[in-house]
C-alpha cells in the first residue's frame, strides 16, 4: 500500500534542533547538533551527508527514538525539537518512543555486523515482530520474512543459515530486510551500503529506491558518500561539525558553494569523475573529500546454495523448524 498523504504533510520536522551528549566520567558535555531546521515530506526521501563526527548518526538516532534524559552515550535534545510522524521527540516518554518504533524502521550503522549470531537469518529478520508480539502467527511472520528476503535479492536458502555463513554484503542485506519487516511509515538508515562492494552497491541502491517508491514510506538516509546519498534522494542536507551547511539538490548545492566544506565536496566529485574516466576504475566520493576505490565482487553466494523458490525454512536457533512455513 502506498502511504503518500496530502501534499505538504511532514514525516519529519526539525525546528532549531540541538542535541548534546552529556558529560560524565571526566568528560565534558558535547554539542553534536546545533540549530537544524528542515522538513521531510511524507512519502519523500532526504539524504544526510557528512563525514565522521558531522552529527548525521546522532540525528538518525534521535529520529529512531534513541534519545532521552541525560545518560552516558545517549543523545539528549537540549534545544528546539524534532517531530517524527506527529510525535515531538523532546518531551516524548519512553512508552511513546517505544510505540513510535513500530512505525519507524531503523538501520543502525554497521547493522549487518550486529546481527544476533545465535539466530538464523530468518529469525534475525523476524525478531522485531516477536519482540512486539510473542504470539504473532509464525506462518504470517514467515511470509513477511520470505517476501523481504526476495525483495533484497537474496535466495530463500539463506533463511536457515547463520550470520557468520554469509558475506558482509549479504549480512547488510539481511539487516536492511530486518529494518523493514514491520512495514514502517518512516525508514531511517545509517550507511545502508556498508559492507557492500562497489560493484554490488549500485544494485542495492536501485533496490532500495524501488522499495521506497513501491511502498511509499518516507526515508531519511545518512551517508559519508555524497554519490550514494544523491542516488537515493534528490534533496540533501550537508552537515559539518554538527551544523547544516547546505540544503537542496546536489546541483543547487555545488553550483556556487558558499562554505569551505561544500567547496571541498565539489572538488572531490570532480576528481572522482576524472578517476572513473580511466580504465578499470570504480570509485565513490566520501564526504571528507577523498575517493574510495572499489574492489571486485566475487559473485559467490553463501555455501553455493540455490534459490528453491518454494519454501522458507524458518529454522529456530536450536535446529528445529517452525511449522515448515509454506510461502508459495
Amino acid at each position: 500500500m502506498n502511504r503518500r498523504t496530502e501534499s505538504g504533510a511532514a514525516a519529519v520536522s526539525a525546528s532549531d534542533l540541538s542535541v548534546t551528549y552529556p558529560g560524565g566520567g571526566g568528560r565534558d558535555a558535547f554539542l553534536a547538533l546545533n540549530g537544524l531546521t528542515f522538513d521531510v515530506a511524507e512519502g519523500s526521501t532526504l539524504g544526510i551527508v557528512g563525514e565522521s563526527g558531522s552529527g548525521k548518526s546522532t540525528f538518525l538516532r534521535v529520529l529512531a527514538g534513541e534519545t532521552g534524559p541525560s545518560a552516558a552515550g545517549v543523545p539528549s535534545i537540549t534545544g528546539g525539537d524534532v517531530t517524527v510522524l506527529g510525535t515531538r521527540m523532546r518531551r516524548a516518554s519512553r512508552r511513546r518512543r517505544t510505540r513510535l518504533s513500530a512505525t519507524v524502521g531503523y538501520l543502525a550503522q554497521n547493522a549487518g555486523s550486529a546481527l544476533d549470531p545465535q539466530l538464523t537469518v530468518g529469525e534475525n529478520i523476524a525478531s522485531p515482530i516477536f519482540a512486539r508480539d510473542r504470539r504473532f502467527d509464525e506462518r504470517e511472520a514467515g511470509r513477511r520474512v520470505f517476501t523481504l528476503v526476495d525483495a533484497v535479492a537474496l535466495p530463500s536458502s539463506v533463511l536457515a543459515l547463520f550470520p557468520h555463513e554469509l558475506s558482509s554484503g549479504q549480512r547488510q542485506r539481511v539487516a536492511i530486510a530486518r529494518s523493514l519487516v514491520l512495514g514502517p511509515r518512516l525508514w531511517v538508515a545509517d550507511e545502508p551500503t556498508a559492507g557492500i562492494d562497489v560493484l554490488g552497491r549500485d544494485a542495492v541502491l536501485d533496490l532500495l529506491r524501488g522499495l521506497q517508491q513501491r511502498a511509499g514510506f518516507s526515508a531519511v538516509i545518512g551517508s559519508h558518500d555524497i554519490a550514494v546519498a544523491s542516488r537515493l534522494s534528490s534533496r540533501l542536507v550537508l552537515l559539518n561539525r554538527g551544523v547544516m551547511v547546505g540544503l537542496g539538490t546536489i546541483d543547487d548545492l555545488l553550483t556556487a558553494p558558499d562554505h569551505p566544506y561544500v567547496a571541498g565536496l565539489k572538488a572531490s566529485l570532480a576528481d572522482a569523475e576524472r578517476g572513473r574516466a580511466g580504465p578499470g576504475r570504480a570509485g565513490s566520493t566520501q564526504a571528507g573529500g577523498t575517493q574510495a576505490n572499489g574492489t571486485q565482487a566475487n559473485g559467490t553466494q553463501a555455501n553455493g546454495t540455490q534459490e528453491n523458490g518454494t519454501q522458507a525454512d524458518f529454522t529456530r536457533a536450536d535446529g528445529t523448524q517452525a511449522n515448515g512455513v509454506d510461502v508459495q
